[in-house]
């Protein structure tokens, strides 16, 4: 088992280039990308939501995996990173990257579903947590990741973490899978 040899989405190299140009210092990690690049995989036809955009790191994992019929919404409230994403996804028609307060979008949206939610921003995973689990699928899958303590934390948010998965833990709705992997990964899918 080896993930120094995880190869790469065809835009990673220049949008990491990009990023650290602007020093954007929140990539997903490659374990996370790799795992989600699989995920996306079992969703032919799929409804993709992403969570916190950044520059489009995670964004290239999904894509590349998204067969001709799937489409990605990715949300984030920073445009500087957003630029970077929409230089390397904007002709690409199953693409949809949107500007806007995360939390604000779902609600707004609560009519869309989903087969596959990754949540990689406070809205999605410490806000708005119900009303985005309400628009997965039955099937669908939901993957959250940094619940492994991360150096770029602010003071207290160990206690966020705790909260939010004795949280998912309640829920009857869900089936988790915990992950001492990579950043520290969720996966839940809904049940039927």
């Amino acid at each position: 088992m080896n993930d120094k040899s995880i190869p790469l989405p065809q835009n990673y190299s220049s949008i990491l280039a990009a990023s650290q140009e602007i020093s954007f210092s929140m990539p997903s990690d490659l374990q996370t990308g790799s795992l989600l690049r699989t995920l996306v995989t079992t969703k032919p036809n799929g409804q993709i939501l992403e969570l916190g955009t950044g520059t489009g790191l995670s964004l290239s994992w999904i894509v590349q995996a998204m067969d001709d019929n799937s489409s990605v919404i990715s949300i984030d409230n920073n445009e500087t990173y957003l630029s970077i994403a929409r230089r390397h996804f904007g002709a690409d028609l199953r693409v949809t990257i949107i500007c806007d307060d995360g939390s604000r979008w779902i609600k707004h949206n609560q009519d869309k579903q989903f087969d596959l939610i990754f949540a990689d921003a406070w809205p999605g995973k410490y806000e708005t947590l119900n009303e985005t689990l309400s628009m997965l699928k039955i099937g669908g899958l939901y993957i959250i990741d940094d619940m492994l303590a991360q150096l770029n934390w602010p003071v207290g948010h160990q206690e966020n973490v705790d909260k939010l998965v004795s949280y998912l833990d309640t829920r009857s709705d869900l089936r988790l899978t915990r992950m001492n992997w990579s950043t520290g990964l969720i996966i839940a899918t809904k049940k039927y």
